[in-house]
Order: structure tokens, then C-alpha cells, then sequence
């Protein structure tokens, strides 16, 4: 079980609210009036590494939108087996469900990094649902892009082998990301349990791939150097 210790931490000040608004994909799209009534709206909450942002099972209040950091939104088995949903960075955000539904929280999210986040409250963004379409619109849109982005996970999973499935998450997380680069920092570990694998099938499968030039992989990112071959493990089932 990751720590479930909420400790905050003091960091370097960040940017104001509406210029990190203008960078988020649900808000990025939005007129500047909007982002001007709702930046007010956020309360700015930071997570040292480790630190449990949100569990299962607790009342869903509030979205949450990442400034800085990364977290992992993850489902623990009763054996204790950890499985990561997904890996957030700058400009994502989670918690919306449970803004729309009043069901409590789905998952886990957990900081991997010392984390900033900006939280709107229920209340708040309910009361900017009603009174903006443009706000309506854009979350409807990006709940949109996340159903097809599960669906394609779930597909994946079921349908593909590890190296199939090793590929497919290589070329989503590039494409979220606007092209060939991943700069979240995953490890092999994290790798697997996204894709369901042990960590030394990943890591032979890497190995493998940066072997014969299709990827290249640094502490800071990975570089996807040939899609091609990727796209063909990715469609193989």
C-alpha cells in the first residue's frame, strides 16, 4: 500500500491560476473571460512524493487539475497487487467523475513526484457548468476523449500480447503528448503495471526495442525513433 501520509511541502511559487488554465486541455479552448471567472475559483494544495492525494472509496468533492508533478491513479487488490490506471502530468486533471455522479472515488491517486495541484470545489464547478456552454461543451469533449482512450486500453489489454501492448502504451502516451517524445518518468516497474507484464518482460522488451533503434531512452524522456514497427506490434493480435 503506497504512503497514505497527506503531507504538504513548500515549493517554489507557481504560475497564476488563469495562465496554468490556459495550458490544461479542458480549459485551454475556453474564451478568456472564462478562465478569468474561474481562476478565482482554485485553491492551490501541494503533495510530497508518496503522498496519498485521494482513495477509494472517500467522497468525491472536488477536480483537480496538476500544475506541477506527476501522479498515478491506481486500483489495489486485496492481495495487495498494485495496478496503475493511468500517469498524469502538467496539464492533466482527475476527480471529475465524482463531480458528475456524487459516487465516491473510483481509484487511488498517489503523488510520484513533489506535487502542486489547483482544486475546484463541486459547488464551483457546477455553478460555472450552469452558467457557461462553453465550459459544458469542453467537459464533454475531453470526458469523451477519455471513454475512447479506456475503451482502446481495455481493447488492448485484451486483445494484445505484451509486446503488442508495450507498443500501443508507448504510442498513446507520445500522441498525448503531441509527437515523439514521452517525458513523463515512468520506470520499467511503472511500464508493467500498466500494461499488465512483470517488470523483466518490460525491461527485455525495451531493451530490445532501443537495441534495434526504435527507441531511445534517457532519465528524462523516451524517444520514439521508428513508429512504424511500433505500429505493427500494436496491431498484432
Amino acid at each position: 500500500m503506497p504512503a497514505a501520509g497527506r503531507r504538504r511541502i513548500v515549493r517554489s511559487v507557481i504560475p497564476a491560476p488563469d495562465d496554468i488554465l490556459r495550458h490544461i486541455p479542458l480549459f485551454a479552448s475556453l474564451p478568456e473571460a472564462e478562465l478569468r471567472a474561474f481562476a478565482p475559483l482554485l485553491r492551490e494544495k501541494r503533495f510530497a512524493k508518496g503522498s496519498m492525494i485521494l482513495m477509494q472509496g472517500d467522497p468525491g468533492d472536488s477536480l483537480y487539475l496538476i500544475a506541477e508533478g506527476q501522479v498515478k491513479v491506481i486500483l489495489i487488490g486485496e492481495d495487495g497487487r498494485e495496478v496503475i490506471l493511468s500517469v498524469l502530468g502538467p496539464g492533466a486533471f482527475f476527480g471529475e467523475m465524482s463531480l458528475l455522479d456524487d459516487e465516491p472515488r473510483s481509484a487511488h491517486v498517489v503523488a510520484m513526484d513533489d506535487t502542486t495541484l489547483l482544486q475546484l470545489r463541486r459547488e464551483d464547478f457546477r455553478a460555472r457548468l450552469r452558467a457557461s456552454p462553453d465550459v459544458a461543451i469542453a467537459v464533454l469533449r475531453e470526458l469523451s476523449r477519455r471513454l475512447r482512450r479506456a475503451d482502446s486500453t481495455i481493447g488492448s489489454l485484451a486483445l494484445r500480447d505484451v509486446n503488442g501492448r508495450i507498443a500501443h502504451l508507448l504510442l498513446d502516451l507520445a500522441a498525448e503528448e503531441g509527437g515523439d517524445r514521452i517525458t513523463r518518468r515512468l520506470t520499467h516497474a511503472t511500464i508493467a503495471q500498466m500494461v499488465g507484464a512483470s517488470r523483466e518482460t518490460v525491461s527485455r522488451t525495451l531493451g530490445a526495442l532501443v537495441h534495434a533503434g526504435i527507441l531511445r531512452i534517457s532519465r528524462s524522456e523516451i524517444v520514439l525513433l521508428e513508429r512504424a514497427p511500433l505500429q505493427q506490434a500494436a496491431q498484432r493480435t
